[in-house]
């Protein structure tokens, strides 16, 4: 049986340079970042400025229907140091965290729930995003 091939990745080329400083820092040791680090080494990189506004960057706030129960929810990209276990961020170093990088508007996403459910998330809007926002340097 082969494995589907995942849709075409791209990403901020600031942002990989940041996620690749923090995947050497003593913040991602614990982490089990293979997922990541796979994901990193697929991607098309492209400037900030040229970044499409449909991709979920770091930083990004976008909204997600769950198909399981059809309630909406929003969820904001996070950089470790910035989880602070408020509703609604996720960290990179997540695993849901590490999927959610470079996924497109429309795109889907099993989300692990607590007692081994999984929920169904596809991307419905971005409501921010630092590029589109012209935060290239955030």
């Amino acid at each position: 049986m082969t494995r589907p091939i995942p849709p075409p990745l791209v990403l901020s080329r600031l942002d990989v340079q940041r996620i690749e400083a923090l995947l050497e820092s003593p913040a991602a040791a614990d982490s089990d970042t293979s997922a990541l680090v796979a994901e990193l080494e697929r991607a098309q990189l492209v400037e900030p400025s040229a970044m499409p506004r449909d991709v979920i960057s770091m930083n990004s706030t976008a909204r997600f229907r769950d198909e399981t129960t059809a309630g909406e929810h929003e969820l904001t990209l996070v950089y470790p140091r910035d989880a602070d276990g408020s509703p609604g961020r996720v960290s990179l170093l997540a695993p849901v965290g590490s999927a959610l990088l470079g996924m497109r508007v429309g795109e889907a996403i099993d989300w692990p729930l607590p007692g081994g459910r999984q929920a169904r998330l596809t991307v419905l809007s971005i409501q921010y995003q630092p590029e589109a926002a012209g935060d290239l340097h955030r």
